[in-house]
C-alpha cells in the first residue's frame, strides 16, 4: 500500500468502476493540480471478460491515462463483498497512510438497476464511509487519526438526482481512452452490448442536466458549504449545451 498524501481517494469495488462513475472527474483534478489515488476493493474476477491478470494490467494502463496511482487493491470478493469490520479497519489504514481531503464511493444505498445496485457497489459505499469514520477515531489503534472532509457517491440509482455535476467535456476524450484500456470489459467482440456508447449516453445527459457537453453526476449526503455565492456562476457554464 502507498503511504504518499493524496488530496482524492477514488473507491472501486471493481477494476473498472471508478473509471466509468469518477474517471473524467479525476483527469480534471488531476489537470488542475490535485492528486489522486484509486482503491479497489476485488479483483473483478467474477467479470464475464478478461482474467484477473489480465484486469489487473488493465487498471494499471487506465490509472496511467488518467494520471492516477492504485494506492490499494484488495481482494475481498467480487460478488460477495461485505461491510464487514475486517475490511473497515483495513481500508481505514489505507486513509490513515495517504489522509485524503475527499473520498469518492458508490451511493450506499441499494435501489432497481443492474450498475447502481449491484450488491458490491452498494457495499463499497458502505465500507468506504464506516472506514472513514474509523479512520477519524483516536482510539482507533491503527496508525495516526485522519479525518475526511467530503465524501461524495457516484454510479447514483434511479431517482437520485446529483447534488452536483462536474463538467468533463474537455476532458471527455482522454476519459473514453482511459475507459479503452480497459478492452476485456469495454471492447470485448464477445459482449453484444455497446457499453462505452451507453457511458457516453449517461455522460451526455448529466452535461445536459450541468448545462454542458458531457459531465459526471455526484451525490453528496450532506450539505454543502458555499463561502461565495458568486463562485458558483462560471464563465464556463453558458448554457450552450441547449443551443
Amino acid at each position: 500500500m502507498s503511504e504518499t498524501k493524496y488530496d482524492i481517494l477514488a473507491i472501486g469495488a471493481h477494476p473498472d468502476d471508478v473509471e466509468v462513475g469518477a474517471g473524467g472527474t479525476l483527469i480534471k483534478l488531476v489537470a488542475q493540480g490535485h492528486s489522486a489515488a484509486l482503491a479497489i476493493l476485488t479483483k473483478g474476477e467474477m467479470g464475464t471478460g478478461g482474467s484477473v491478470e489480465i484486469r489487473e494490467e488493465e487498471t494499471l494502463k487506465a490509472a496511467e491515462l488518467m494520471g492516477v496511482e492504485v494506492a490499494g487493491s484488495f481482494d475481498w470478493g467480487d460478488t460477495s463483498l461485505e461491510d464487514t469490520y475486517e475490511h473497515r479497519v483495513e481500508l481505514a489504514g489505507l486513509i490513515r497512510k495517504i489522509k485524503p481531503k475527499i473520498i469518492l464511493c458508490p451511493y450506499p444505498i441499494p435501489s432497481h438497476g443492474r450498475r447502481q445496485s449491484h450488491p458490491d457497489h452498494v457495499a463499497t459505499g458502505l465500507i468506504a464511509i464506516n472506514a472513514a469514520n474509523l479512520s477519524a477515531l483516536k482510539k482507533f489503534d491503527n496508525g495516526e487519526p485522519h479525518q475526511v472532509e467530503r465524501i461524495y457517491n457516484y454510479f447514483l440509482p434511479p431517482g437520485v438526482y446529483p447534488s452536483f455535476i462536474v463538467d468533463i467535456s474537455d476532458y471527455f476524450d482522454q476519459w473514453i481512452s482511459a475507459l479503452g484500456a480497459h478492452k476485456s470489459q469495454f471492447l470485448n467482440p464477445e459482449k453484444t452490448k455497446d457499453y462505452l456508447g451507453s457511458l457516453k449516453s449517461m455522460a451526455r445527459s448529466f452535461g445536459i442536466q450541468g448545462r454542458c457537453e458531457y459531465g459526471q453526476g455526484f451525490y453528496s449526503g450532506e450539505p454543502l458549504v458555499i463561502d461565495d455565492l458568486m463562485s458558483l456562476v462560471s464563465a464556463e457554464v453558458t448554457g450552450s449545451a441547449f443551443v
